[in-house]
């Protein structure tokens, strides 16, 4: 609901405007003398400011100035009994919407009050697609047919169209923000923002700031009064990334937002309400962040109340050569090269590589394969040589090199059989199975092995 503040010495205009733009839905508060009407500024933000022109003390044209100062992108209009052309060029110099001349028809300030709020929908929205592209330009759409995406999948669209918040949990590089587009996109709320940000990215004083807003003044460099995320996301959706990084302070606030809907922006006196969807993310363990304290149980139990687990790539390995072909099509397009394709060897290095950096690694390997590539097939050569695979082991020492003072057995021997592991494992592109089959164990024992030396990674 947008806010109207209306600025006028005559008592009857300012209930004549209130009560017109109340009846037509808008929350308006009225000052008397242009004084009263900067206090109000530096206490709250207006979509819409109407001022007369002509009063004593302070002029419309200074409390243009004023609005400008404390929030540009407010919208003023300007209204008097004493037009003139020179005062009509100053206000829309200094940036005033429009300039309209007592008496006027009530129809006529009507339709010019909805262009002009209309006009700051449109600037905010914006300014929210602006950060939404920004946010898009290294995504690629939801891809996958293994069971743990399906799996996904089937959460999302039970999901979406609910109210309640969602936890989605996972590695860095698995999408965890594409899937809270997903579940944005498929609601009901699909044509209102989503507002994305990572709460690890910012400071606390500049993570307040961006969430909640602040009033000019409030703290060194704040030069204007600034809506919130949290504000731009009212109607839609805000997602917190890496929400486990916020400090207690901000979690104290955050938990407010979530029970009660509503919170003040920095330096300010009221409470703005606001009906918004929240998803979070992490790619910690959440749990044991609130086991050792860093973490506010009650927060992450309103946060997890739909929890999501993104599957790992290498725990979804059957997706990745349907992943690998989109992004050599999407990538060969943005270059202006045919579309590139893998020789089955270089599909079977990728299936075999552990993937630490899921999703996002891949995306990055293939890109850098692409902007290489010299002809329409990428080989396993074009693409081994950017893998980073686990560095075996130091090579031991040879057991005829006995030292003069002895040795650790059971270390050495650890050494021995933790590089063969590794050597195995290497071979066998990080099969599993057929790892254990070269070492002569069973499936069971080379489980147990690899978790002994805590070796992560490969596939069944």
């Amino acid at each position: 609901m947008e806010k109207i503040l209306i600025v006028d010495d005559e008592q009857s205009m300012r209930d004549v405007l209130s009560i017109m733009l109340k009846r037509a839905g808008y929350t308006v508060t009225a000052a008397s003398d242009g004084e009263e009407a900067i206090a109000s500024l530096e206490k709250e933000l207006f979509d819409l400011v109407i001022t007369d022109l002509k009063m004593p003390k302070v002029g419309g044209l200074e409390i243009l100035k004023a609005v400008k100062e404390a929030s540009p992108e407010s919208v003023v209009l300007i209204i008097t009994a004493f037009a003139t052309a020179e005062s009509a060029v100053e206000a829309m110099k200094m940036g005033a919407y429009d300039y309209l001349t007592k008496p006027f028809e009530v129809e006529e300030v009507q339709l010019i009050i909805r262009n002009a709020l209309e006009k700051r929908r449109l600037s905010t929205e914006n300014l929210l697609l602006k950060r939404e592209i920004a946010g898009q330009a290294s995504l690629a759409k939801i891809i996958g047919q293994s069971e743990a995406i399906q799996k996904v999948f089937e959460v999302i669209r039970k999901v979406a169209d609910t109210k309640s918040n969602v936890l989605i949990c996972g590695e860095s590089g698995t999408g965890k923000e594409l899937v809270a587009r997903a579940i944005h996109a498929n609601s009901s709320r699909t044509r209102m923002p989503f507002v994305s940000i990572n709460c690890s990215a910012l400071p606390e004083p500049l993570l307040e700031s961006e969430l909640f807003g602040h009033m000019k003044g409030s703290f060194t460099g704040a030069i204007s009064t600034k809506a919130g995320l949290f504000e731009m996301a009212n109607g839609g959706t805000i997602f917190l990334d890496e929400i486990v990084e916020t400090t207690p302070a901000t979690q104290v606030k955050l938990l407010r937002v979530i029970q009660e809907r509503e919170f003040r922006r920095i330096g300010g006196t009221k409470d703005v309400k606001i009906d918004i969807r929240i998803i979070a993310a992490t790619n910690r363990d959440l749990e044991k962040a609130v086991a050792d304290g860093s973490f506010r149980e009650d927060l992450y139990y309103r946060l997890d109340v739909i929890p999501i687990n993104l599957p790992a790539l290498r725990d979804r390995v059957e997706d990745i050569p349907m992943l690998a072909q989109h992004f050599l099509e999407q990538f060969s397009r943005a270059s202006g090269k045919p579309a590139l394709k893998l020789t089955p060897e270089a599909g079977r290095l990728l299936d075999a590589h552990e993937w630490r950096g899921n999703v996002r690694e891949l995306e990055n390997l293939i890109e850098r394969v692409v902007a290489f590539a010299e002809g329409p097939l990428v080989t396993e050569e074009n693409i081994a040589g950017w893998l980073n695979r686990p560095a075996a082991s130091p090579k031991p020492a040879h057991v005829n090199d006995f030292p003069p003072d002895g040795l650790d057995l059971e270390g050495f021997m650890s050494s021995i059989e933790k590089d063969f592991l590794l050597k195995a494992l290497e071979r066998s592109r990080w099969v599993k199975k057929k790892a254990a089959r070269l070492l002569q164990l069973n499936s069971r024992s080379f489980r147990y092995r690899l978790e002994k030396y805590a070796i992560k990674g490969g596939r069944d």
